[in-house]
């Protein structure tokens, strides 16, 4: 992990499950946007003597904590915020590896940050004495299942078979996604409200909680 900073810029998680516009928000209102999603774990980590975690139905389970590396965005975050610039991988979800890095300045904040595990961020962020502001996007299943499937065919992020699959295990998960976040420390907000919300702290007119 790095120094804790000696922090200004205000830090926001989002969380919500995949589809609820987390990335959107984060990337219009982000100064900078971090997407939390360029740290997963590369598929060539899955061995015979160290495999990634597995679906019900044989596929790595790219929805386990387990398949993303907590530490390297924890470390990433806190460089944001002192000195103010970090590396990110390009993380490419269609063929699960790497392609280089690319280089993210902080802009006059706030630091956004968001991915599907933005809820294993807070714990440690907090233990660590960073300052930290958390909320989950509420909107129902059926929207967001919707929206999922219509961006990931689009992107053409993984075979059309496992997006079916992958989609219907994340609409019965759901209220348990949503229940995980709360867990760990998260404000439910619905979409529009968040919305406003960061619009505010993007104008620096809201007080930020430490």
């Amino acid at each position: 992990m790095g120094v804790v900073p000696k922090q200004q810029t205000p830090l926001i998680l989002l969380g919500g499950a995949s589809g609820s516009g987390k990335s959107y928000l984060a990337n219009r209102f982000g100064r900078p946007h971090l997407e939390l999603d360029n740290f997963y774990r590369e598929i060539s980590e899955h061995t015979a003597d160290s495999p990634l975690p597995q679906t019900g139905y044989g596929e790595i389970d790219w929805d386990h904590p387990g398949t993303w590396n907590c530490n390297k965005a924890v470390d990433a975050l806190i460089e944001l915020l002192e000195p103010g610039q970090t590396q990110v991988p390009n993380y490419s979800i269609s063929t699960s590896s790497y392609d280089g890095t690319h280089r993210i300045e902080l802009n006059g904040g706030p630091l956004l940050a968001e991915g599907i595990f933005v809820s294993e961020l807070l714990s440690p962020l907090r233990r660590l004495g960073v300052p930290v502001q958390a909320y989950y996007i509420e909107v129902s299943a059926v929207t967001t299942a919707v929206r999922r499937f219509v961006r990931d065919v689009k992107e053409r992020r993984k075979p059309i078979l496992f997006l079916l699959k992958r989609g219907y295990a994340l609409f019965r998960a759901d209220r348990q996604i949503r229940g995980r976040h709360l867990d760990a420390g998260f404000t439910p907000m619905k979409k529009k409200s968040v919305k406003k919300l960061l619009a505010a702290v993007a104008r620096g007119e809201l007080p930020h909680s430490p």
